[in-house]
């Protein structure tokens, strides 16, 4: 009898398996039926950039690319449905260390109270020497000797080990593309001998990338952000259910630039171009198709002048309209609010640069990018979108929280854009 049952029960599991795994492939054919059947964008006849200032777009004269890819092509950005990004915060490099994500279905009262007890895990809340050190080494790495071209700076507040194999390619490309320049993480976790292991092959070929544990007290003092920067230290404001390392690295990238100057990047950015005459830009991640005016701008990647007033507009209304259970609230659609409140007014001198600067490809269909081409057809318009993200894009968002998980094929968008911006070019494909 306890064999039948045990041949029973296995059965079933292969049942299930079986169900499943169709079931996947049904999805994949229908992904793959959608995604082959949008259309391109033409690309600029004379390699120009559309260029969008205080919301409007201004295309230069466009021709449309030959009429046997057009069935092929990619929409612009357009998206209706949120992003949900996972973003960590640890202790340090300990493999049993756990992020520390707000507990659910609680009251506001409840969840206030976890969070004052949790705060001493936050070790990106505390001061210590190496925080002490922050603007000196900050500095001291884009100072004369150096001769950066361009300051980048990202964020990684999350587990040093997960800092993985697709980020580092984003860094190569970055390097490739601005030899010259110099990119500054901020991060705690990769501010240690981990850090540096990973960094060393980028190193060992003369580029400039540290790492350097953030002081927040430091970066929100005589700014907006402070007071609201205190409330969530001494643990009295509702951090909400996102986690709150998230809205952190919403703030900190708008400080750090507030501060220095440079160029923001989120680590899912694969860099096409030169970035060093980008100042005092912003990217639309969708625009209306009939007023080519924008209808969305995102944050994860930000160009402006040291004190620039829109970044202190940006502050003022990440403390004023702070909400924690709003994914994007204190981010893309924060900057898209601001930038709306300025629009023509004197003393905000800024571009928001078309979908094609920076978002080329909706958060939906990005999955398109990272499959080989099966037929002649897809091989075509694998070329025709290299060629069109090489003439426009400055950098392509990989929308990580959707891609990350997908393998990158030989022969794909992603994996020639890669193979032709890469430093060391190892295991792009594995």
């Amino acid at each position: 009898m306890l064999n039948c049952c045990r041949v029973l029960i296995r059965a079933r599991a292969r049942s299930l398996v079986f169900s499943a795994l169709a079931f996947g492939v049904t999805l994949v054919t229908l992904d793959t039926f959608v995604f082959s059947s949008n259309s391109l964008r033409s690309v600029s006849s004379n390699g120009e950039r559309p260029l969008v200032i205080h919301g409007t777009i201004h295309e230069t004269e466009a021709t449309n690319l030959a009429s046997t890819f057009r069935h092929l092509q990619l929409r612009s950005v357009h998206e209706d449905a949120i992003e949900i990004q996972e973003v960590q915060v640890d202790g340090g490099d300990d493999e049993n260390t756990r992020p520390l994500v707000p507990p659910i279905n609680v009251t506001e009262e409840e969840r206030v109270s976890w969070f004052r007890k949790v705060l001493p895990e936050f070790d990106i809340f505390k001061s210590d020497n190496l925080t002490r050190q922050f603007h000196a080494r900050v500095t001291g790495f884009f100072g004369q000797e150096n001769n950066c071209s361009v300051r980048f700076f990202m964020t990684w507040i999350s587990l040093g080990r997960s800092f993985g194999r697709r980020e580092f390619l984003a860094l190569e490309s970055l390097f490739k593309s601005n030899p010259y320049g110099c990119l500054l993480i901020i991060s705690r976790t990769m501010d240690s001998k981990l850090g540096f292991k990973k960094f060393k092959p980028i190193l060992d070929h003369g580029f400039k990338v540290i790492a350097v544990t953030p002081d927040l007290p430091f970066l929100f003092e005589n700014t907006p952000a402070k007071a609201w920067f205190n409330e969530m230290k001494t643990g009295t404001k509702d951090p909400g259910e996102i986690p709150l390392a998230q809205n952190l690295s919403n703030l900190i990238r708008i400080a750090v630039l507030f501060e220095y100057g440079g160029v923001y990047l989120d680590t899912d950015v694969i860099v096409l171009k030169d970035f060093a005459g980008l100042r005092n830009s912003i990217g639309a991640q969708s625009i209306d198709t009939m007023s080519r005016r924008w209808t969305r701008l995102n944050n994860a990647v930000m160009a402006f002048d040291r004190n620039h007033p829109l970044l202190l507009k940006f502050m003022t209304e990440f403390a004023s309209t702070f909400d924690g259970n709003r994914w994007g609230h204190n981010g893309p659609y924060l900057v898209s609010r601001v930038v709306e409140k300025v629009n023509g007014k004197r003393g905000f001198e800024f571009k928001v640069l078309p979908p094609m600067a920076f978002y080329p490809v909706d958060w939906t269909r990005i999955g398109g990018l990272f499959r080989r081409p099966e037929t002649r057809a897809d091989a075509k318009w694998v070329a025709a979108k290299i060629a069109q993200l090489s003439g426009e894009t400055y950098g392509v968002h990989l929308w990580n929280k959707q891609s990350r998980r997908l393998k990158i094929e030989e022969g794909s968008v992603i994996g020639r854009l890669i193979e032709d911006h890469c430093v060391a070019c190892e295991n792009i494909y594995n």
